[in-house]
């Protein structure tokens, strides 16, 4: 990695209000659960080139967050760890799983920083390169458990032709779901080429099932490590948590520019 010295222009520092630490970069609300990451995963940051901060949504598993029908118990939790997160003084907020989607205007109303609750928030992005012409299909954890509310949080207007796959019901991915569901904690496992190999499978069949897709998003941050050789398969443009976090990072932390002419 090439470091090209202190920025000329930091000549001073000042306060931030409420913030107890400086220097920071994304802030990642993980939900509270034990399962390891390959890098890339959104709880794993050794492959990412900007600091990350974690924080735990105390009580929030996988189960209240995707699959309880009723998730105001899940809205202070969230709120409170995304206000620690900010506390801290991290620039942009985050968090590991697509489906906090779902509380995307209440944490961007509670706290002073951008937030990005889910990697869906790319979506109209992706709707609008790809022209009317295309669609815009999702790789989700749980396709039964996405709803129109987790949609229309992060600006999707209901009824838009979006082809949905689910990881969980496609049976593709056995070695994935049971990093999740696997009882023991302690017996999580997973081979990086086997999972590999199972998402792209789905990834190949899901576009060749929807042959008017123009591009992939990826809501599950799992998936994130294996983003690029999804791309080397169905060679169109995949939007994934890892291209929502350069894009955070880059509004709160613009970089210089370093070069000739």
């Amino acid at each position: 990695m090439w470091y090209p010295g202190r920025d000329p222009g930091l000549t001073d520092m000042w306060s931030r209000r409420q913030h107890r630490a400086y220097g920071m970069g994304v802030g990642i609300m993980l939900v509270d659960d034990v399962y390891p990451g390959f890098p890339g995963d959104m709880r794993n940051p050794s492959a990412y080139p900007f600091p990350i901060q974690y924080d735990i949504v105390r009580g929030i598993g996988f189960d209240q967050l995707i699959y309880e029908r009723d998730k105001s118990a899940c809205v202070e939790p969230v709120i409170a760890s995304a206000r620690r997160l900010e506390q801290l003084g991290c620039r942009a907020i985050a968090a590991e799983c697509g489906y906090f989607a779902y509380f995307q205007r209440e944490v961007a109303n509670a706290v002073d920083v951008p937030v990005f609750t889910s990697s869906l928030l790319q979506v109209p992005l992706a709707r609008a390169v790809v022209g009317a012409h295309r669609t815009v299909g999702l790789m989700v954890a749980v396709g039964d458990h996405l709803t129109e509310e987790h949609l229309t949080a992060v600006g999707i207007t209901p009824g838009e032709d979006l082809p949905v796959t689910g990881i969980r019901e496609s049976g593709h991915c056995p070695s994935l779901v049971r990093l999740y569901h696997e009882p023991d904690r302690a017996a999580r496992h997973a081979e990086y080429a086997v999972v590999e190999n199972e998402v792209v499978t789905l990834a190949r069949e899901f576009v060749a099932q929807n042959p008017a897709m123009g591009a992939l998003v990826l809501e599950c941050g799992a998936v994130q490590p294996f983003a690029r050789a999804i791309q080397r398969h169905i060679d169109m443009p995949v939007f994934s948590w890892g291209t929502l976090l350069d894009f955070a990072y880059s509004v709160v932390a613009h970089r210089d520019y370093y070069g000739h002419v």
